[in-house]
């Protein structure tokens, strides 16, 4: 299955560290992000696991949960945590994902159908493409997709403000222009005609190119 921008969500039940959960059902009415790791134990994802701990206040005043998975066990997941805790300075507060046959890897299209069905064996290497980062909306449909190396840390600051942007122009005919950030200026959608954008804002825009419309972000 390819997914892309705006494919639902595949849903699954599975067992975490916090329980057995339905994916669909544990999102309820609300945003989520899926964050996936190559193996226990290893040293980028036990930097990016703990970080994510420390940015789940700011993720829950969004309206949005957090979830890691990793392709192992989740026996293997509630001895690596402690590590997380100890060399990060803090405790994972968030539900992690036992994979170890490999479904939901593949079921996200992080791993080919043949690649076996066990993690038993298997290496960082041979994982290598379950390092991906998922934004999933109240619809349950995928609304951010970012795939990184095992060698490069991935900027969760950057996931979050991404966040704020889709959020924010779910809401409103509006875009984010490059590396913006939330209360900054913002772009009128080129759908939106100029006579329905002056009804939206009666103190008018800034206009450098009658294609680049450009007014405070909405409130």
């Amino acid at each position: 299955m390819t997914l892309r921008i705006n494919s639902e969500a595949p849903n699954f039940t599975t067992d975490t560290t916090e329980g057995t959960i339905d994916f669909h059902q544990w999102i309820g009415d609300g945003w989520a992000v899926l964050f996936s790791h190559p193996k226990d134990f290893t040293p980028v994802c036990t930097t990016e696991l703990g970080y994510m701990a420390g940015l789940k206040p700011d993720f829950d005043k969004r309206n949005t949960k957090i979830i890691g998975l990793s392709v192992d066990p989740v026996s293997e997941h509630k001895k690596w945590v402690g590590d997380i805790e100890e060399t990060q300075g803090h405790k994972v507060n968030y539900p992690l994902i036992g994979d170890p046959d490999l479904k939901i890897a593949k079921l996200y299209d992080m791993l080919p159908e043949d690649d076996g069905d066990t993690a038993a064996g298997r290496t960082a290497a041979n994982n290598a493409t379950v390092r991906s980062v998922f934004v999933v909306g109240p619809d349950k449909k995928i609304k951010l997709m970012l795939t990184y190396p095992m060698s490069t840390g991935r900027n969760f600051d950057e996931v979050l403000r991404a966040l704020d942007s889709i959020q924010l122009t779910a809401k409103h005919q509006v875009a984010t222009p490059v590396n913006w950030k939330h209360g900054q200026d913002v772009i009128i959608v080129p759908a939106v005609s100029d006579a329905d954008a002056k009804k939206k804002y009666p103190d008018g825009w800034k206009a450098p190119k009658p294609y680049l419309r450009i007014v405070p972000q909405p409130k």
